[in-house]
């Protein structure tokens, strides 16, 4: 089943961008991926839909803003913590805007809720959310940016990238709020597995990118 999502995210890529030239700018094509160069589990949103439908507008900037709610089975058992990426690899720069970076993320978990990425107590520790794992630094600051593709440059994508590592990340190698670059260097050598979702900004299209293939 992943590898048919994963399809559909590739055929995504070509229908919004014309190429996937793009999609090498994506957390999941770093060398710390090299062993796993495909999806390894299954992932769902079941309030948006399967990878490769268009995103609704509650998860946008210009709606609700809320992240998607993620689900997933448990994975291998010698899991000690998952990393989730956001990412929007379809900007002009060189690299993909990052819309979400979180770490610390326990195995036991196999789902989270938009009520997870609520800022906790700042007693317990700053850039702690109340799903229990802390969030790095993005593209627009704060905790979470919703997409929100710039007016005029066409549809973008949106990877919800879920990374499992065998073992923690040291974070005392880590700013205080996590960069990017940090998490990659990070996770070098602990990527047991990984998958993602992949959501389209497409408001010319009605349905979902699943249903328009089916046809």
């Amino acid at each position: 089943m992943h590898y048919f999502q994963y399809g559909i995210g590739c055929f995504l890529s070509l229908l919004v961008t014309g190429t996937k030239g793009q999609d090498h700018k994506l957390f999941t094509k770093r060398h710390a991926f090299a062993n796993y160069p495909y999806p390894t589990f299954f992932i769902e949103c079941p309030e948006i839909g399967a990878s490769g439908s268009s995103m609704d507008a509650a998860h946008t900037y210009d709606g609700g803003g809320y992240f998607p709610e993620l689900k997933w089975p448990t994975t291998r058992a010698d899991t000690q913590e998952y990393v989730l990426v956001c990412e929007d690899p379809d900007t002009s720069f060189a690299e993909s805007a990052i819309h979400g970076l979180y770490y610390g993320i326990s195995p036991v978990l196999v789902g989270l809720h938009v009520s997870d990425f609520i800022e906790a107590d700042s007693i317990r520790g700053p850039y702690l959310l109340r799903g229990g794992f802390k969030y790095g630094a993005n593209s627009g600051g704060g905790v979470y940016l919703a997409p929100r593709p710039a007016r005029r440059k066409g549809a973008h994508r949106y990877f919800y990238e879920l990374v499992a590592l065998n073992q923690t990340i040291d974070q005392s190698k880590l700013s205080p709020m996590a960069t990017f670059e940090e998490i990659s260097r990070e996770i070098e050598g602990k990527v047991i597995g990984w998958v993602s979702l992949v959501y389209g900004f497409l408001c010319q299209l009605s349905q979902p990118l699943f249903r328009f293939m089916s046809t």
